[in-house]
């Protein structure tokens, strides 16, 4: 078995200006703050002697990789975004950086902000540009309808609002 994959199909670039201000204070963070940490923890472990069964040298190499990773991935993808700094002309169809009030067809309501793929959290109900149903979703306008199908299976909405933050 091999551990290579097939790279991932790549995302919009498209960010607001919040998630960019959250992804430089994520590098920040792991470069000033859990770097420094874990670099003297490593040569702690290191200098303790056999490394092939130091499991604090092991543990803090394996954490060392991970921040690494992390901050080459935030690196190259802040030089990538786009900052979406203006909302649309139109404010009555729903694009990037949209809030929107939806309905569905036995009444649940539900509310969803169109924000790039590094900036989605279910929680908030921020939803990637990229996801199936933004994707449906732009270019509408209030009290239009919209057929979906999500991975737990087809749905339909009215749209009842959108705004602009």
């Amino acid at each position: 078995m091999t551990r290579w994959r097939q790279p991932r199909a790549k995302s919009s670039p498209y960010i607001t200006p919040e998630g960019e201000r959250a992804l430089q204070s994520e590098l920040q963070g792991l470069w000033l703050l859990r770097r420094k940490e874990v670099v003297p923890a490593l040569s702690a472990a290191a200098a303790e002697g056999d490394r092939s069964e130091n499991a604090e040298y092991i543990y803090r190499k394996k954490q060392l990789g991970e921040i690494d990773r992390r901050v080459r991935y935030l690196s190259h993808r802040l030089d990538d975004v786009v900052v979406v700094h203006q909302t649309p002309p139109d404010r009555d169809k729903i694009f990037f950086g949209a809030t929107v009030a939806l309905e569905s067809i036995d009444g649940l309501k539900v509310n969803y902000r169109i924000v790039g793929a590094d900036e989605t959290d279910a929680g908030k109900g921020y939803i990637s540009v990229d996801s199936p149903l933004a994707r449906v979703l732009l270019g509408k306008a209030s009290e239009d309808s919209v057929s979906v199908v999500l991975p737990e299976g087809s749905a339909e909405y009215r749209i009842i609002n959108i705004s602009y933050s």
